[in-house]
C-alpha cells in the first residue's frame, strides 16, 4: 500500500517531470500560514480531474521529515516566498492516497483495510513521535 509515515518525494518528482506540469506550490505559502495554528487542519479540495493528487503528493514531499526536497522546488515560484524555508521538510507527515483504497472493492473492504492500514500507520506514527520528542 505505500509508505503513511514521512513518506519520500518521488511521486511528486514524477510530476515534475510531466511536459504538462502546471505550477501551483504557492499553495505551500498558504497551508504554511495555517501551521501551529488554530486552523491547522485543511481540506484541500478540488473539482474532479484537478490535481488533489498531485497537490497532495506536492506538499508531501515539501513538508516530509522523509526526504530531502530542497532541489525539486528551487526553480518553483514557493522558492521565492518569505517562508520558504520555514518548515520544508521539518515535518512528520502521514500520507493516504485514497485511490488506492477504491480500485474494485467493496464498501466493507475498503473500511476493513482503511481500520488495518490506520492502526498499523498510528502505531508507526507513536514510534515517530516518540523517538523525535515532537
Amino acid at each position: 500500500m505505500g509508505i503513511y509515515v514521512n513518506p519520500n518525494n518521488v511521486t511528486f518528482q514524477k510530476c515534475l517531470n510531466s511536459p504538462i506540469y502546471v505550477d501551483k506550490s504557492m499553495l505551500i505559502a498558504e497551508i504554511n500560514k495555517t501551521v501551529n495554528s488554530e486552523k491547522c487542519f485543511v481540506c484541500v479540495s478540488r473539482a474532479r480531474r484537478f490535481g488533489k493528487t498531485m497537490a497532495g503528493n506536492m506538499l508531501s514531499a515539501y513538508f516530509s521529515k522523509g526526504c530531502n526536497s530542497r532541489e525539486l522546488f528551487a526553480d518553483l515560484k514557493i522558492a521565492k516566498d518569505a517562508s520558504f524555508e520555514k518548515y520544508q521538510n521539518k515535518l512528520n507527515v502521514i500520507k493516504f492516497d485514497l485511490n488506492t483504497f477504491y480500485s474494485n472493492r467493496t464498501k466493507d473492504e475498503i473500511l476493513s483495510q482503511i481500520a488495518m492500514n490506520n492502526s498499523a500507520t498510528f502505531r508507526t506514527a507513536k514510534c515517530v513521535a516518540r523517538s523525535r520528542r515532537i
